[in-house]
């Protein structure tokens, strides 16, 4: 019984453990669809999340805008608003990518290198792809962007894994 034990443990960290890169597959599949998206459909969308937060935030501190004023404020924050999406979708991504890879047992350095690398040149393929479809084009300025994101979500996962590594993981690591 302890040899059937044994064998199910292995046989599912065998089996599960290389499903820990699905999420990365999701977000990247995301931000691929986000980036097929023309360059009217992109603009309307960014209008609508910069048109909702305002009118949220009047709401919730009772600020007395009206539509006009809403409207203003809003397309005054909507560039901000898509860079942020850049940074949030590559911060999704890089720790997504460097999770598993850090389960793997990849560290430190090389652990930045190869997921921020991955996931920076996934931007670059990204913005490429863009210069393919109706009104985008790529942009440099937004690869470094994305590239914040990155290295942001590589750091967080460093130091969630550490702090778990060393509370309540510890006695793992000890086996």
């Amino acid at each position: 019984m302890k040899y059937v034990g044994m064998f199910i443990k292995k046989f599912l960290r065998f089996t599960l453990k290389p499903m820990s890169f699905l999420p990365a597959l999701v977000v990247m599949y995301v931000i691929t669809t986000f980036s097929a998206q023309n360059g009217v459909t992109s603009s309307q969308i960014s209008g609508q999340v910069s048109d909702g937060i305002v009118a949220v935030i009047n709401e919730k501190l009772d600020l007395g805008f009206s539509d006009e004023q809403v409207a203003v404020i809003s397309g005054k924050i909507e560039h901000y608003v898509r860079k942020l999406a850049h940074v949030t979708e590559y911060f999704v991504l890089a720790v997504s990518v460097a999770f598993p890879l850090y389960v793997y047992g990849l560290r430190g350095i090389p652990l930045m290198v190869i997921a921020g690398g991955f996931c920076v040149g996934f931007a670059c393929l990204d913005e490429y792809h863009q210069s393919f479809v109706a009104g985008r084009s790529p942009s440099k300025k937004d690869v470094l962007i994305d590239s914040i994101g990155v290295f942001m979500g590589i750091i967080v996962t460093r130091i969630v894994g550490w702090t778990g590594r060393k509370t309540i993981f510890r006695p793992l690591a000890k086996k």
